[in-house]
């Protein structure tokens, strides 16, 4: 059984969180005590229906405001897939939780108010779900209850929304009509709509095909941590332990090591459960090679004919997160990019990009809380990168300030020199 991680992304008030609390209630993944916990609080509030959104807007201040503020994670399997969901907010001024939530995400749903159609933060969303290279995207037309079922405002939001995705990178798209309040076409297929002859949510997330989006072409290996013998028993015992990040992995297979460029061959390959024949990403695994070589945190296995770019020199996508600091030209930062970590110098900017009409400002000097920009950096070290497009994982980095300790920044690799 696979798993999807999937992000929800929308405008206040568009029932993202009321969305998830139906998925969780009609496939029945809650439990007694915590439905009859949101019946009680429904019912001191005043609400009409059970409020299935308390069942992800955790904190108070989200309950007392009826937004979603932070990210909050629910899990659920049905009998053929294993579900993460994030329920990411919707509010411009924390576009920092929506990049972090929706940064692992295999598939997004954008939500859209069908008495409202198309609006500024639904293009946002769109346009950070096509930054984050997110392989689906599922743009779910909600409230239909609101505008009668009407199929007309299904279609006419379905070819605005479709004439303004051609200005993204979206692989997937696929639209649903739904009503999250009442459960139609969420899990049930809807009685009001029957006009629509497409799946019901649920259905498109259990048979939606993933296994093709990771790369498993590039074998990449970031070392996370070196297995030495603990007892005399195992006294010949040294493994490479970390998660996989690309490509397959097999005993006998031909390997570079970087930053050294020695080569030797896999010897076995242990996973979580005992030895395995082969890895592949996102799998946790221990490499066992066949010749001793000099190897450390931050080490990467790859392909010798199929390298990743060591490089100290970056331009990327970067997403800045701090309050209290702006990011400017000469700003320097920790990098950790995969397993590895270094010291990195913004050189200067490209231009500061409005998420919201897509416009480059080429004359930025700085960016800002919730601003997302094209930058260089001079790194202390090689990092071994691909570019974002190519690999997720290996295309991606975090700055952290080195007198906090605290993540200010996340980056996408666009290019190297």
């Amino acid at each position: 059984m696979d798993l999807l991680r999937l992000a929800t992304a929308g405008s206040v008030d568009d029932g993202k969180s009321t969305l998830i609390g139906r998925l969780l209630y009609d496939s029945k993944s809650i439990f007694e005590d915590q439905l009859e916990s949101i019946e009680a609080t429904s019912a001191s509030r005043g609400d009409e229906h059970t409020n299935l959104a308390l069942l992800t807007d955790g904190l108070r201040a989200e309950r007392e405001q009826g937004i979603t503020i932070d990210v909050a994670h629910r899990y659920f399997t049905t009998p053929k897939r294993k579900f993460i969901i994030a329920d990411t907010p919707g509010h411009i001024q924390y576009t920092r939780n929506m990049v972090t939530g929706a940064s692992t995400a295999d598939l997004a749903i954008v939500l859209i108010d069908a008495r409202k159609g198309i609006i500024e933060q639904s293009r946002r969303h769109s346009f950070l779900a096509s930054l984050l290279r997110i392989p689906h995207l599922v743009l779910a037309v909600n409230k239909m209850d609101l505008v009668d079922y009407d199929q007309e405002v299904f279609e006419r939001i379905r070819a605005e929304y479709i004439e303004f995705a051609t200005r993204l990178d979206i692989a997937d798209l696929t639209f649903i009509p739904i009503s999250a309040l009442h459960g139609d076409n969420v899990v049930d297929r809807s009685v009001n709509m029957d006009w629509y002859n497409g799946s019901t949510l649920l259905h498109h997330l259990e048979e939606v095909y993933i296994a093709s989006d990771r790369n498993m072409v590039d074998v990449r290996f970031p070392v996370q941590y070196v297995v030495r013998p603990q007892s005399t028993e195992h006294h010949d015992f040294r493994g490479y332990a970390g998660t996989v990040a690309g490509g397959v992995m097999k005993p006998g297979d031909e390997v570079a090591v970087l930053p050294s460029g020695f080569t030797t061959r896999i010897k076995s390959i242990i996973g979580p459960s005992g030895e395995v024949e082969e890895a592949y990403a996102p799998m946790a695994a221990t490499i066992l090679l066949e010749d001793d070589l000099d190897i450390s945190r931050g080490d990467m296995i790859c392909r010798v004919n199929n390298q990743p770019t060591p490089t100290q020199d970056l331009e990327a996508m970067v997403c800045w997160m701090s309050e209290a600091s702006q990011l400017t030209a000469g700003s320097k930062l920790a990098i950790k990019h995969s397993t590895r970590w270094a010291r990195a110098l913004v050189k200067d900017f490209r231009y500061r990009l409005d998420i919201n009409t897509l416009h480059r400002d080429p004359d930025t000097t700085s960016l800002s809380l919730n601003e997302i920009g094209r930058v260089r950096l001079r790194t202390t070290q090689p990092l071994f990168v691909d570019t974002y497009e190519r690999n997720r994982t290996t295309g991606s980095f975090i700055l952290v300030d080195e007198t906090t300790n605290v993540t200010v920044g996340a980056g996408m690799i666009r290019d190297t020199e």
